[in-house]
């Protein structure tokens, strides 16, 4: 199973790409255990994804921890903007 994962703002700037397809095994994928592998993967966006605050989407739809994935989903991680 494959999720293209997108990233943006800061992700983007330590992942050093603004995408990456992810092949997915084992057991059935959602939201929370997608952003648990990414983050064990990853060292440098860790606590980004562990911290709570990133916006996600699935397929352009915002998504919670527990949606589930299937092959071919696009997830979308968004940090937090501010602005003024």
């Amino acid at each position: 199973m494959n999720i293209t994962v997108r990233y943006f703002a800061l992700l983007r700037e330590r992942v050093g790409a603004d995408a990456e397809v992810v092949e997915w095994q084992g057991s059935e994928p959602d939201v929370g255990k997608l952003r648990e592998l990414l983050a064990e993967r990853t060292p440098m966006i860790a606590p980004l994804l562990r911290a709570g605050s990133l916006l996600v989407a699935v397929n352009r739809e915002y998504a919670t921890a527990g949606t589930p994935l299937k092959d071919g989903d696009e997830v979308a991680f968004l940090p937090p903007v501010s602005g003024g």
